[in-house]
């Protein structure tokens, strides 16, 4: 049976845009369009020209080479012919092969919004249509708020659909744009957009995620008729986000309900690139991937529970619905108090460890790394830390270094120009090869400090460690009151891209950071020497 064929449209540049914080510049524009545009994905919106300058200055060439490449913009304005409205000028003359005007589909919006008649409405979705179809761009059309819009008035709402169909729009896209619409009413009113006379090849999906179910929606879309599909790298998008791609991609790749009677553009070769295509996006985005996204998160595919890990060892299908490595993804077995011996074996062998089911000191580590986490101290996301110490336990640990002593003061004073101020200032004295070195260094806060101190002469180690970065730090307060229990735990970088987290734990905030911090510096030594490290590399 033939398959029939599915659009993925991105609007990250666009849409996703709207997310707080989030201010792309053209450079990063540039780059998200290479990313998508090698992935595979059928259109690339790239933004709205004319109505700001990294817009316009975007749109000033084509960006994708497979892609198209398509401008976003407001159909003509009511009361001006479509040759006299400058947006729809902006839009015609950009560098792109598509346009995808916003037109409203909900008679209560035409008359609050535009303030402008029904009829007038429909003009100018036509009118805009008919200018982008005469330049030889392909015309599509969103209709905004297009299923609250059929809920209050569904002859209207139709109308404006079929009016963008009829006056040649490739695709018209019905948008849940407040989000709110549930999976049975969107199911239910695309058949009936499609029983009004518009066939599916030319509906698309519009989700937004304001009660957590945009790929939901997108999903039951399809199975009622519509082809293409409109969503963000990651769900980015304001308020609660937009249907996210990465989630949607390889549901429709992997799932039968969906594999056995769609294809996309992206093949089996192309989805195990998705996981490293979310975490390009983050990164570039500089936040932390989301640990639990579906598919792509570094926990999708990993198990904690001892009899879990057991059947995992056994038969990777009991607990994986589908296989980790057909999305760029990975297993992993978490060592931690509630995991069996198979999962520290799993982990050993994953870091290239090996050691005997039977040997007393793989006994011995199990028993340390319960103790250990029962004083609060987390390995399951502390990769490194677990690795330093399993190989110290069952192999040792050569000793690079070793410090003697360290000294972190806070003073809180008045500067030369009478402004309050707080400086921190952190002492290491550190012995390598025999020779003591003492270091000073103020910082951004005590354990900031005490980093720069730590790593500011290691001797004839210092050159090793010059591309070693923290990413982030992570503090939590295990029991109550100012004395309480503190485990850091601190996300370290180098320039192969490899990233690891160590841990610390201990009544003392600045104490356990150094912890923490010392585990990071004896990982990439250990690393460089291609003596530890195979997990951060992956």
């Amino acid at each position: 049976m033939t398959k029939q064929r599915l659009f993925l449209f991105d609007t990250t540049l666009r849409d996703g845009q709207q997310t707080p914080g989030i201010d792309f510049s053209v450079e990063d524009k540039i780059a998200i369009a290479k990313l998508l545009d090698e992935f595979g994905i059928d259109y690339v919106e790239g933004g709205y020209p004319g109505a700001n300058p990294t817009d316009t200055a975007f749109f000033q060439k084509k960006r994708t080479e497979s892609a198209k490449f398509v401008a976003f913009g407001m159909t003509k304005r009511a009361g001006v012919s479509a040759s006299n409205d400058p947006g729809l000028a902006a839009l015609v003359q950009s560098k792109s092969d598509a346009i995808c005007f916003v037109a409203k589909s909900w008679d209560y919006h035409v008359r609050v919004a535009l303030g402008c008649t029904n009829e007038e409405n429909l003009e100018s979705i036509k009118a805009s249509v008919e200018a982008a179809v005469a330049s030889a761009k392909e015309a599509m059309v969103d209709c905004e708020h297009f299923f609250d819009g059929f809920k209050a008035n569904p002859d209207y709402a139709l109308a404006c659909a079929r009016t963008a169909y009829e006056a040649g729009a490739r695709w018209v896209v019905l948008c849940d744009t407040n989000g709110g619409t549930q999976p049975s009413e969107v199911r239910a009113i695309v058949e009936k957009v499609v029983a009004g006379g518009i066939p599916g090849d030319h509906l698309g999906i519009h989700a937004h995620d304001d009660t957590g179910q945009a790929v939901a929606n997108s999903l039951a879309a399809v199975e009622a008729g519509v082809r293409q599909i409109q969503g963000t790298l990651n769900g980015i998008g304001e308020r609660c986000g937009n249907a996210n791609l990465i989630s949607i991609i390889p549901t429709l790749a992997l799932k039968p309900a969906f594999a056995d009677r769609f294809e996309t553009g992206i093949s089996a070769e192309d989805l195990t690139g998705i996981s490293r295509l979310s975490r390009a996006f983050d990164e570039l985005l500089n936040r932390a991937p989301e640990a639990q996204a579906p598919y792509v998160g570094s926990s999708a595919f990993a198990t904690k529970a001892g009899i879990h890990a057991s059947a995992l060892a056994k038969e990777p299908a009991t607990y994986e619905h589908v296989p980790p490595e057909a999305v760029g993804n990975r297993r992993r077995v978490m060592v931690s108090d509630q995991g069996g011996k198979a999962n520290f074996l799993a982990e050993l062998k994953r870091r290239g460890i090996d050691v005997p089911k039977d040997n007393h000191r793989l006994d011995a580590l199990i028993a340390v790394v319960k103790e250990r986490e029962a004083e609060g101290y987390a390995y399951e996301g502390a990769d490194a830390s677990f690795e330093l110490l399993a190989r110290k336990m069952l192999h040792g640990l050569p000793e690079f270094f070793n410090v003697t002593s360290f000294r972190c003061m806070v003073e809180r004073r008045f500067d030369a120009n009478g402004q309050l101020k707080t400086v921190s200032e952190a002492i290491v004295k550190v012995l390598v090869d025999g020779e003591e070195k003492m270091s000073v260094a103020e910082g951004h806060g005590p354990v900031n400090a005490l980093d720069i101190a730590l790593r500011k002469d290691l001797g004839k180690y210092q050159s090793e460690i010059v591309d070693l970065e923290l990413a982030d730090f992570k503090v939590r307060i295990l029991n109550g009151g100012t004395e309480a229990i503190t485990r850091v735990l601190i996300e370290s970088h180098d320039s192969t891209g490899a990233r690891w987290w160590t841990v610390g734990v201990s009544e003392n905030i600045i104490d356990a950071s150094f912890q923490a911090l010392m585990d990071s510096i004896v990982y990439k030594l250990m690393k460089n020497r291609e003596m530890a490290g195979l997990v951060a590399a992956e």
